[in-house]
């Protein structure tokens, strides 16, 4: 396979690849040189504290946000950068949205539109955005409402559903761009404790599947069970990384150790 820019791309290539990135706001960085692979069919999971970085990362790698200095890198192909330093903006537009297109992002905030229906939240980003014809992916949105457990609220408006109904509802939307990974934002930390488990569920489903995806939570046992890879990140760096049976089994660092104490408790 190659990309329009002649990168060949292979089973071996990651999907996403962050080299060195570095984030700041104003004086505030963020991210102070962060390293992640994320290869086909695996999951990663980002740990750590509010404010570690976990966010603004996966919002870099997704380019909703405009990254200082280091690379990222979308199946091979290097995002094309123009100005430098606070300047820096991705110097190819088209080539940004083909990366967005492909790496659907679900958000803590369910960020469904409130005057459509469940059905036509998840039909509208394929139908408008990639142009595809309606019948084709109302038979595709209505696959993947099925896929989370809410194919009977097709015709429903997100105000008519629980909180775990509309996260599922939002994941719905992100499958049905058929994107190349998915990435979640503190998927669950808006819910109760009981509709956490509903989309817990889903988001282990997809693991099974092996999609690719990069999970930012704050939920450790989903971490353990879903993760291929975790990553702690502590004030903008990643302070440990690994396999989840050793990272939680064994954590290496004071930090880890304090941060897993404190979560558990």
């Amino acid at each position: 396979m190659e990309l329009q820019n002649g990168t060949s791309v292979t089973d071996q290539t990651p999907v996403i690849e962050i080299r060195d990135l570095h984030k700041a706001y104003g004086q505030l960085e963020v991210l102070k040189g962060v390293d992640i692979t994320a290869p086909a069919g695996h999951v990663v999971s980002l740990i750590g504290s509010s404010g570690s970085g976990k966010s603004t990362l996966l919002r870099c790698a997704n380019l909703l946000e405009d990254s200082q200095q280091g690379d990222v890198i979308f199946c091979g192909e290097p995002v094309a950068w123009k100005g430098e330093g606070a300047n820096r903006r991705p110097g190819d537009h088209a080539q940004m949205i083909r990366i967005r297109t492909n790496l659907s992002m679900v958000f803590q905030q369910f960020n469904l539109w409130a005057h459509m229906t469940i059905l036509q939240n998840v039909m509208e980003a394929p139908v408008t955005v990639l142009k595809r014809e309606k019948a084709e992916v109302e038979a595709a949105a209505r696959k993947y409402l099925d896929k989370v457990g809410i194919g009977d609220k097709c015709d429903v408006y997100p105000a008519q559903l629980s909180g775990g109904q509309q996260q599922r509802a939002a994941i719905a939307r992100a499958l049905c761009m058929e994107p190349k990974a998915l990435l979640f934002d503190e998927p669950t930390s808006a819910l109760d404790p009981e509709l956490e488990q509903e989309v817990v569920k889903v988001i282990k489903d997809l693991a099974a599947e092996g999609r690719t995806m990069i999970i930012v939570t704050h939920d450790m046992r989903m971490a353990h069970d879903v993760s291929d890879h975790v990553v702690f990140l502590h004030q903008g760096k990643i302070e440990e990384q690994g396999p989840p049976g050793e990272l939680f089994g064994n954590p290496k660092t004071e930090r880890l150790r304090g941060f897993l104490s404190a979560t558990v408790s």
